[in-house]
């Protein structure tokens, strides 16, 4: 049907494997979104937010610390002034206030900016006493969210939340900013209706797309329909050059070309340059880059958040080989789970050092660092088919008064402990691995398109590719197929380079990380890649997998 529909073949038969059937799944036009009110609550948030509005009603936006959270305050304050609302925003230190709108942080709010709304970005779904402190002092909330909700609710003014209970919105894998560009979208069409904008002289919410691709990506939520067009279209004025001047500091920082950005881009260059800031200090200086229309500032800021980020990658560097050092008799043949505790860590570390580590051993991992006074606090990450929020819920029921608190989702969670009941968790969390995890679910599986027929080795099919947006659940392809290995060398200690030979055809290859031998045959996984080099592009293999044939 796809090729019917004018698909190429090749694509036609990805896309089939990803369960696409209908090519006006592949709309990347703005007209092709799902229409805002689809998403519970979102007329009351509309019609609340321009009466606000009218009545210059302060309101302090309260962000999380990661990408998504900045990317969300950001779009939330250009969007909101634009339409003239009195806005400033306030972004707690993860270390001293914890996750989410807690009671600790509405204090803080009502003293440094003494608001009359409060709106949340990316959390605020699970932070029932915030709010109930929020009302107590006379500030209404108004909560925009995408992360799972509790059992109950928060009192909140308004929630908007596509994975609220009785929300019959179709996209569920709405990221944090693409929650609050949709609540933008409502609040201009109020106030059109009410006559303060027509169609003429209403705010451009389309320029803020560069803002929103940037979060969804680096936030890994699934690219559905949905999310496919918000990256696409924000992709597509990155490439014209139309974008924020922090956004373009930050490709420039990173080293990248935004004339040919692609989601790999936002989330392994941009992404991790951003997060760095909410890791090791405070993520206000990520919006600080995101809200200035200075490209000198733009560009000073995306330095420092760049240091900061060199800065991150030695310490987790550091903390990796300390973690190998405890992971020295690991076998993972006799353990379905891996928790690490160390009192030298840095906690806004230790989630991206648990997924190094699963990576490493494909076991439900989970690292912990001190969190002060006696407390641990721990980070995980999880393998499919291991819902690790649910994980974690079990150990809590088994042992009661073991974890102090915990939230996440089937593939990350977080949670706090005792220090010294680490051993006791250790020991519950194996014995939850057990009970649950088969042995096949502990076997990584590298899932492959197929060969790759000889035509399509080229630029122009890489080209082709390279246009489609690709990401979490819409997986950018892996061909496989049976190569004789013409050489092999290792290339700057760590990466194997290697000249494949099939039907007569060469190909230049590399495996990243990999410095094993291959023998003279190999069965290979790779995705393709066009390298530039004095000016001449050729086709190379990046191989993700390798076994001999």
């Amino acid at each position: 049907m796809l090729r019917q529909g004018g698909i190429h073949p090749v694509l036609a038969r990805v896309y089939a494997a990803r369960g696409l059937t209908d090519p006006r799944e592949l709309a990347v036009e703005l007209q092709a979104l799902v229409p805002p009110g689809a998403l519970r609550q979102i007329d009351a948030a509309a019609t609340y937010l321009a009466d606000a509005i009218a009545a210059r009603k302060k309101m302090t936006i309260v962000a999380d610390y990661d990408c998504d959270g900045a990317t969300a305050c950001a779009t939330a304050l250009r969007g909101l002034w634009a339409m003239g609302a009195h806005v400033d925003y306030i972004v707690p230190n993860r270390f001293e206030y914890g996750y989410g709108l807690t009671p600790e942080i509405v204090e803080l709010t009502a003293r440094e900016k003494a608001p009359d709304i409060i709106i949340t970005v990316d959390n605020g779904i699970a932070s029932i006493d915030g709010v109930a402190a929020a009302k107590a002092r006379g500030i209404d909330v108004v909560v925009t969210d995408h992360h799972l909700p509790g059992d109950a609710l928060p009192d909140a003014r308004v929630i908007v939340n596509p994975n609220q209970p009785e929300c019959g919105f179709p996209s569920k894998h709405l990221a944090g900013v693409g929650v609050v560009f949709y609540v933008l979208l409502a609040l201009r069409a109020e106030l059109r209706r009410r006559g303060v904008f027509d169609a003429q002289t209403q705010p451009k919410l389309d320029n803020l797309l560069d803002l929103v691709a940037l979060g969804t990506v680096a936030d890994v939520v699934k690219l559905d329909t949905n999310n496919r067009i918000l990256v696409a279209q924000g992709l597509k004025r990155m490439r014209a050059g139309r974008m924020h001047a922090g956004v373009a500091a930050l490709f420039r920082v990173a080293g990248r070309e935004a004339r040919c950005a692609s989601p790999f881009d936002l989330g392994f260059a941009l992404g991790p340059r951003l997060n760095a800031a909410g890791r090791l200090e405070d993520m206000s200086l990520g919006i600080e880059c995101l809200i200035t229309d200075d490209e000198g500032r733009a560009w000073a800021i995306a330095q420092q958040l760049n240091d900061i980020n060199l800065k991150r990658r030695e310490i987790e560097a550091d903390m990796q080989d300390t973690a190998l050092l405890h992971l020295d008799d690991f076998k993972p043949a006799d353990a379905s789970t891996i928790a690490v505790f160390d009192d030298g860590w840095h906690q806004g570390v230790i989630g991206i050092v648990a997924s190094r580590l699963k990576e490493k051993f494909y076991r439900p991992t989970i690292t912990f660092a001190p969190a002060g006074d006696g407390w641990i606090k721990g980070s995980g990450r999880s393998i499919p088919g291991f819902h690790l929020r649910d994980a974690l819920d079990l150990v809590s029921k088994k042992v009661p008064g073991l974890i102090d608190k915990f939230g996440g989702h089937a593939m990350a969670a977080g949670l706090t402990l005792r220090g010294d009941h680490f051993a006791t968790f250790a020991e519950a969390f194996e014995a939850v691995g057990r009970s649950w995890l088969t042995e096949a679910q502990l076997e990584r599986v590298v899932e492959t398109d197929g060969p790759l027929e000889d035509d399509f080795y080229s630029t122009q099919f890489i080209e082709l590719l390279d246009g489609q947006v690709w990401g979490q659940g819409f997986a950018p392809p892996v061909f496989c197929d049976e190569f004789r290995v013409v050489s092999q060398r290792i290339l700057k200690d760590r990466h194997l380079k290697l000249l494949l030979e099939r039907n007569g055809r060469r190909y230049d290859a590399i495996w990243f990380g990999h410095t094993d031998a291959l023998g003279d045959r190999a069965r290979v996984a790779f995705r393709l890649d066009a390298n530039e080099y004095n000016g001449v592009t050729k086709v190379q293999l990046l191989v993700e997998h390798a076994e001999p044939a």
